[in-house]
């Protein structure tokens, strides 16, 4: 097995049906991509095909090799949207035809920006043919990202000017961006099948990340686990593959009857698949305006579903030429992530209308006082700071750094340092990740000290408003540990156990309130170990019942009284000195009745005890008896 170190570049054939995308791909590849037995009878190319080239350097060329009959666009779009590199082939006694123009539309849609233009069959047409044909290409690509670029005239069947495009393509591709290694790693599926001896292949273009064997997958939408029991690039095993890179990969888990073009793989948790997403949409020139509410097919990466067109303005059509933002509601879930690129087709005709880039996979619904163009503007054109910041303050809780990751395909390290360089968002590390908008935590803040205030003016012997209410209030859906982590922020509020005061809030008792928790104090000082029933202590402090209790609180609060049960309470000095009698006997086993011989109590208080002794380690329940510890 090998790995390879090498950059990987994908480039794709473009062009109009029988203008030699094949011939020329196995011209400079040796690599025969038409594999269906319908194409070899019939000559043209009905699926995609592969094929790879080393070019040296270190780089190496991946083809993508696309039908050019307007038919099969649906097979050539599924290739297209990987490449890094196109080359548009025109033929040299045909010049520009229907499917070069749709093809080369489709290129710009998907947002390549690097490519060449190879005129075959130039061995079927004299000098000056082949002259006007360069002059109509290059009036033809003027304005797109194809201007200036190289046109190479070339013959797959004499060798003419192969060498010459390959070492054009070698100085166009050496410049590429190519795929990124670091990200969580997606394969869109463009074909799924049965190998004898293998079981499940599936192969695409690894668009992000990397691969290994032995690693564990998830298949979207499915949500189903594989595990790959091998890797091949360009045929070779390896142990693991990269972004940029052609793969097949042997999966357990799942029959190829299972698996079909259109599904991803990714790693397992990490992604989810959505039915609605906002993105920002450009019409040809050449279309029928857009309207609310058409019916299209939605191409991305390998997959084509039907989908809804709902415009931010429903009583305007999108025009020719124009771009504008859209949502579209989708027949089935897919997984998308922001900036991936889409094609739009018509119903019928079948023909590319526009395409453009999606900027969220999650978006809200269309609530009153939110101008959901402004909000894709910034998502589409802000800093991730900017973008990270928004999304984090849209979010009443705030958002866990996995949803985050989810939604916008972002590495952690990466979502870090935006929220920290946003400025605007507050980064919680423990237990979580979790990042919360400093303004929506202040104004949070702002109406907890106000509740505090009211509460302490209603109920000032209270100690404070009990977390829970704050938090199945405010945080309903937040994790539990986020209501400390938020409360933490206040230097004017402090949390007692459950309780939270405003850190100000000091206890200031009337003069009957102090007689009567003087009173409630000394009864169960008092009582020792057989103490009265709460009640009756409560009843005889002096003051009312309601305020007799919030006393009695005080005194528990302050560790002057302990509530061993919901019936017993004692004072802290006697259970202090019912510890130093137990230090007295460590080591020793006893039962019950010795435990009631020793302190003078009976089973109705002996049982409570030793259970609260118990949960304090002061002893330990062994059967029937119990150690002093």
């Amino acid at each position: 097995m090998r790995n390879s170190p090498m950059r990987n570049i994908i480039a794709g054939t473009a062009g109009h049906i029988d203008h030699g995308k094949t011939a020329l791909v196995r011209a400079l590849t040796g690599i025969e991509t038409d594999r269906l037995e319908e194409e070899k009878r019939r000559g043209i190319s009905i699926d995609l095909g592969f094929a790879h080239l080393d070019l040296g350097a270190g780089l190496s060329l991946g083809f993508v090799d696309v039908p050019g009959h307007e038919r099969f666009v649906k097979n050539m779009l599924a290739g297209a949207a990987g490449i890094d590199v196109v080359l548009l082939v025109i033929a040299a006694d045909e010049s520009i035809m229907p499917q070069t123009r749709e093809h080369f539309d489709i290129c710009r849609l998907l947002g390549v920006s690097r490519g060449l233009v190879v005129l075959t069959k130039a061995d079927l047409v004299d000098r000056d043919i082949l002259d006007l044909v360069r002059l109509e290409v290059e009036e033809f690509v003027e304005g797109s990202f194809l201007a200036g670029a190289p046109i190479v005239p070339v013959s797959s069947v004499t060798g003419e000017g192969i060498g010459e495009l390959k070492n054009v393509l070698a100085g166009l591709v050496g410049g590429a961006a190519g795929k990124d290694v670091t990200r969580p790693f997606r394969l869109p599926v463009d074909r799924a099948f049965s190998m004898r001896g293998f079981g499940t292949v599936i192969t695409g273009t690894l668009v992000a990340g990397s691969i290994a064997v032995e690693q564990e997958v998830e298949a979207h939408p499915t949500g189903k686990k594989l595990r790959i029991r091998g890797v091949q690039v360009h045929g070779a095993m390896v142990d693991r593959a990269f972004a940029g890179q052609r793969t097949a990969l042997n999966l357990a888990g799942a029959e190829a009857r299972e698996l079909r073009r259109g599904l991803v793989l990714t790693e397992p948790g990490l992604f989810r698949t959505t039915e609605r997403v906002d993105c920002v949409f450009h019409l040809l020139p050449n279309a029928k305006p857009l309207k609310h509410r058409a019916p299209v097919h939605f191409h991305a990466g390998t997959a084509e579903l039907e989908a809804e067109v709902r415009l931010s303005h429903p009583a305007e059509p999108v025009q020719p030429g124009a771009t504008a933002y859209a949502r579209f509601l989708l027949a089935d879930p897919l997984l998308l992530l922001p900036g991936d690129r889409f094609i739009i087709r018509m119903f019928s005709p079948v023909v590319t209308i526009g395409g453009g880039a999606v900027i969220d996979i999650a978006p809200p619904a269309r609530p009153r006082g939110i101008d959901m163009e402004t909000r894709l503007r910034a998502l589409e054109r802000g800093s991730t700071a900017e973008r990270i910041a928004l999304l984090v303050r849209e979010a009443s809780c705030g958002l866990g750094v996995e949803a985050l990751v989810a939604r916008t395909g972002l590495r952690v390290d990466e979502i870090e340092q935006a929220a920290i360089a946003s400025g605007q968002v507050l980064v919680f590390a423990e237990p979580q990740i979790w990042l919360l908008d400093r303004g929506r935590l202040a104004q949070w803040i702002e109406r907890v000290e106000s509740a505090l205030a009211a509460f302490h003016r209603e109920q000032p012997l209270a100690a404070g408003i009990a977390k829970g209410e704050l938090r199945s209030r405010d945080l309903p859906d937040a994790p539990v540990f986020l209501l400390d982590a938020m409360l933490r922020q206040s230097p004017g509020i402090a949390v007692e156990g459950e309780a939270v005061r405003l850190a100000s809030h000091r206890l200031h008792l009337r003069q009957d309130e102090e007689e009567a928790q003087a009173k409630i104090e000394e009864a169960f000082a008092r009582a020792g170990l057989a103490v009265p029933a709460t009640s009756e202590v409560l009843g005889r402090c002096g003051v009312e019942p309601g305020r007799a209790r919030a006393l009695l609180q005080i005194l528990i609060r302050h560790k002057k009284l302990v509530r061993i049960s919901e019936d017993l309470v004692f004072h802290s000095a006697t259970l202090e000195d019912l510890r130093a009698l137990l230090a007295r006997r460590k080591g020793e086993r006893f039962l019950v009745p010795a435990f009631k011989d020793w302190t003078g109590v009976s089973r109705k208080y002996a049982i409570p005890l030793l259970e609260y002794l118990d949960r304090e380690r002061v002893t330990r329940r062994d059967g029937d008896s119990r150690v002093v510890l």
